[in-house]
């Protein structure tokens, strides 16, 4: 892992323990990897509640409850889904915090976008941020990028890590 990535995470751990705050994630094109980032230094159970990978449609249709008309008219990759999938996690898991990724990292077009378009969105119950990535690695570059930038949102939306 790059010091990076082990730095936001470190980052991450330290603002969600310092102020007694939850999270829960909704992955799709990250499948898994932001859960296994919070997952891989101990301690991430006093803040991390749960991870859900929604790759397909069907999934964030039945797991994430997001309207299939939702889906049909913004698609998978879209900041609407992004922010929905944010808010599904929180709210069915009850926890102050929810992230979310959705994109294509590739190797080639998906419902219409370009290979590294992705969408991430951290919320609480009183607001959602969204940021949109245009990516242009491989798939797998892509994939830990996404992740790390999911993270990088959280903190953003959680309040700087140095004023605490």
């Amino acid at each position: 892992m790059d010091k990076e990535t082990a730095e936001t995470i470190q980052q991450v751990h330290r603002l969600f323990k310092e102020r007694h705050l939850t999270l829960s994630v909704a992955e799709s094109c990250t499948g898994g990897l932001v859960s296994h980032y919070l997952t891989s230094l101990p301690g991430a159970s006093e803040f991390f509640e749960a991870g859900l990978v929604t790759y397909s449609y069907e999934a964030k249709r039945r797991i994430l409850d997001i309207p299939a008309g939702e889906l049909e008219k913004y698609g998978a990759i879209s900041e609407e889904t992004a922010r929905k999938m944010a808010e599904q996690a929180r709210t069915l898991t009850g926890t102050d915090y929810g992230l979310a990724t959705t994109g294509n990292l590739g190797p080639g077009v998906l419902e219409g976008r370009e290979r590294g378009l992705v969408y991430i969105a951290a919320g609480t119950d009183e607001s959602v941020i969204a940021r949109r990535l245009v990516l242009s690695e491989e798939r797998g570059p892509n994939k830990k990028r996404a992740a790390l930038e999911a993270l990088k949102l959280l903190i953003e939306l959680a309040g700087d890590f140095n004023t605490i």
